[in-house]
């Protein structure tokens, strides 16, 4: 499939833990989006990759990301792609720091708006212990509890979607007769509560905006990371038609 060309730059935001690059020196080893980035410039995009604090909350992040575009998109409004909490970032930025009128398209890609089941199993588990260490070392726990499922609910009603802008999404979905083995535990907790999943985020609360497509494949796979084991249990597919796809529906809606 042909990759459209758009007017305007596409900016791609990482998620939890996430990263833009790794990178040595002038070599770059590989990017978060894995191969994504190479693929569009390819075709003539112009394309940004956001760098936030892989472990900060959602409002450290938006801010970041804010900060980001004003350095490297003062004067030029932007497509956003963002995977998993990257999504929650972009809303944030989109519709609580005026960033609307610079934001033409946000494509979230396993979000999860409504929340997910895993942090709120970890959360009520782990919090006595794990907050302490964050703390002594200087670190946030935020972004955990921003990803349950009430504190999700809150964020909705707090940041409804900007006029104006197009909002699109994509969910994962990971069957269960080929679950690698990380993902067997957050999966299987996630289905019990909310059903077929991609591992971390349920199609359920990854559904966002106009239109939400679904891929068979893990959480990782959404940015495309292919697994070593998959073709053990199924095939774990390269995604960049799929993403020609998703930037095909801008280029139809006039961007």
């Amino acid at each position: 499939m042909v990759t459209p060309v758009l007017r305007s730059p596409i900016v791609l935001v990482h998620g939890f833990l996430g990263f833009d690059r790794v990178q040595m020196g002038a070599w770059t080893f590989a990017h978060y989006f894995r191969s994504i980035p190479e693929m569009l410039r390819a075709a003539g995009n112009r394309v940004l990759l956001a760098r936030l604090n892989p472990i900060g909350g959602i409002a450290e992040r938006a801010a970041q990301l804010k900060t980001f575009l004003d350095a490297e998109s003062p004067h030029e409004p932007v497509h956003l792609i963002g995977h998993s909490m990257g999504g929650l970032d972009c809303r944030h930025m989109i519709s609580r720091l005026g960033m609307a009128p610079r934001v033409l398209s946000l494509t979230t890609l396993g979000t999860p708006h409504r929340g997910t089941a895993f942090a709120d199993w970890g959360v009520t588990r782990f919090s006595r212990l794990v907050c302490p260490v964050f703390e002594f070392f200087g670190l946030s726990y935020q972004a955990f509890k921003d990803l349950t499922t009430a504190r999700c609910k809150v964020f909705n009603a707090e940041t409804p979607d900007a006029p104006g802008v197009r909002y699109f999404s994509v969910a994962g979905r990971f069957e269960t007769d080929w679950l690698t083995p990380e993902w067997q535990l957050p999966a299987g907790i996630i289905s019990r509560v909310e059903g077929a999943n991609d591992g971390l985020v349920s199609l359920a609360s990854a559904k966002w905006g106009e239109t939400c497509d679904i891929w068979d494949g893990d959480h990782m796979n959404l940015v495309n990371w292919t697994h070593p084991l998959a073709p053990t249990f199924r095939h774990s597919p390269d995604r960049s038609k799929e993403y020609a796809a998703l930037v095909g529906r801008l280029a139809d809606a006039g961007f």
